[in-house]
């Protein structure tokens, strides 16, 4: 299949979050499968464009208004894959939209007022990339509200009934990675996009009297999938589904989950050169050493009978930084206080909660925190804790807690989102599981549960180190999850009419 993969972030290029890994990982391995991958992505400021290759010729983008955007191409291999069928890159160079620090914001202006705008004319400009290559896809795969409304595009202007066109055997997938960032802007805005204003109803942009850049791409997309199947099931729900659960509801025939994978060459106990010796689940010497560095790392007794609870986190409310740190009622300040424990966190967020850690760390002295992210102290964080923290107030994926399962370190974490459906909770009975969960996000509830996972600690160890080995045997790579994507874009083609 030929794949164009139409997104506002990928690693190394550019990267906020978990969107950025998924993109990338996810074309490798398809390329592995001998798919045709492609993806386009715009060229930020950030972004080192001198050893990429310039394209010749401006690329012209017809836009609303009357206005015709003008933007250079540039194109790169994507680093780690193979020669022969490498994945192509390529960067939309417009000055005035992406020439600028930040992705979707600064610190100074956190949302871009022009974003709408950007990322519209980013969504338009992916077409004219194919057709400056001749080269034109089979599946169009957006991710996220930035590139919501290619599908748009595609439905309303690219692939019209009747019509033969080059994108006619094109179906879409628009895959939401949070369905928290929607892209909501003024509606004076869509005039830009050049669709017309029956679309603007139509295609499902409309959301009082704003502009729903992900809505009107989950109403346009020929299918929708989300990172994990449980998150699917959430997002359904006025819980969890951020006013667009009725929009997922109506479409829930051609939506689905497939859950995220990890990048097994980098996060990987085995292989992983942050850690200071490697270790498997056959020898796990090498995660006694890590812990005894981690515990060196961050000043804390280096004792090996002591339990660690590891933090990596972005400090946001979504990961439910206020019942672990709220002044007053946080759990941290009771859990350091009252079990046998030890505690780091590496993380970086929200002022209050940095100066609420600062000074937790100053009192507690089983608790202690860098401000900020280190790869290398994230990865030894992984390894070298017993137990990895993880009380998300929602998780469409995650990814810290599978990388804890690979590494050995049980994760407690709430039941929501992708954490249920990677890691089992623990059964006294039996001694299965792989972790600790519970249901409802208070402090109280991340207490008694970090609690319970100390009193196994120190009561069954024998039940902790089987689960150890049952984490770490578990297979999250991409290739499982890539392989559904593929049966998903058939099943897209089939029901489109594409053989």
């Amino acid at each position: 299949m030929k794949i164009l993969m139409v997104t506002s972030e990928a690693v190394p290029y550019a990267k906020t979050g978990g969107l950025a890994d998924m993109v990338s990982a996810l074309s490798i391995c398809l390329a592995k499968l001998g798919h045709d991958v492609r993806i386009v992505i715009p060229r930020y400021y950030s972004i080192d464009r001198s050893n990429f290759k310039l394209l010749p010729d401006a690329m012209g983008t017809p836009m609303g208004e009357g206005v015709e955007e003008w933007s250079a191409v540039y194109e790169t291999d994507m680093p780690g894959t193979d020669k022969k069928n490498p994945v192509k890159v390529y960067f939309i160079d417009h000055e005035i939209f992406f020439g600028r620090d930040g992705i979707y914001g600064n610190p100074t202006e956190t949302d871009f007022i022009d974003n709408s705008r950007r990322f519209i004319f980013f969504c338009r400009a992916s077409f004219q990339l194919c057709r400056k290559l001749e080269w034109y896809p089979d599946v169009l795969h957006a991710h996220d509200w930035p590139a919501a409304v290619a599908p748009v595009y595609l439905k309303f202007a690219e692939r019209l009934p009747g019509i033969k066109s080059k994108f006619s055997n094109t179906v879409s997938l628009l895959t939401i990675h949070n369905l928290g960032y929607q892209g909501i802007y003024h509606k004076d805005n869509f005039d830009y996009a050049g669709l017309g204003w029956d679309v603007f109803y139509n295609a499902g942009f409309e959301d009082w009297s704003m502009l729903n850049m992900l809505k009107a791409g989950l109403y346009s997309a020929d299918k929708i999938n989300t990172v994990s199947p449980n998150y699917a099931e959430e997002t359904k729900t006025n819980e969890h589904g951020f006013r667009l659960d009725g929009v997922l509801r109506y479409r829930n025939a051609d939506y689905c989950g497939i859950l995220n994978g990890i990048d097994t060459t980098v996060w990987n106990p085995s292989k992983d050169t942050y850690i200071p010796e490697n270790y498997s689940v056959k020898n796990l010497e090498g995660k006694a050493k890590a812990k005894e560095a981690l515990q060196k790392e961050f000043g804390l007794p280096r004792d090996p009978n002591v339990p660690v609870i590891g933090i990596v986190t972005r400090l946001t409310d979504q990961k439910g930084v206020g019942e672990l740190f709220g002044p007053t009622y946080g759990s941290v300040w009771s859990i350091c206080r009252d079990m046998d424990l030890q505690m780091v966190l590496l993380g970086s967020g929200e002022q209050w909660c940095e100066s609420e850690i600062a000074g937790l760390s100053s009192r507690l002295s089983n608790f202690k925190a860098k401000i900020g992210y280190s790869e290398k102290i994230s990865h030894l964080i992984e390894a070298g804790s017993d137990f990895f923290l993880m009380p998300s107030r929602y998780e469409p994926c995650g990814l810290n807690q599978m990388y804890s399962l690979v590494y050995g370190t049980l994760p407690i974490v709430r039941s929501t989102g992708g954490l249920v459906d990677t890691v089992e909770n623990f059964n006294e009975k039996t001694g299965e599981g792989t972790g600790f969960m519970f249901d409802l996000l208070d402090p109280s509830s991340i207490y008694n549960t970090v609690g319970w996972a100390v009193w196994a600690w120190y009561n069954r160890r024998e039940d902790i180190e089987k689960m150890r080995i049952r984490g770490m045997t578990q297979d999250f790579s991409w290739e499982k999850s890539a392989e559904k994507y593929i049966e998903l874009y058939k099943a897209t083609q089939k029901a489109q009419g594409i053989k």
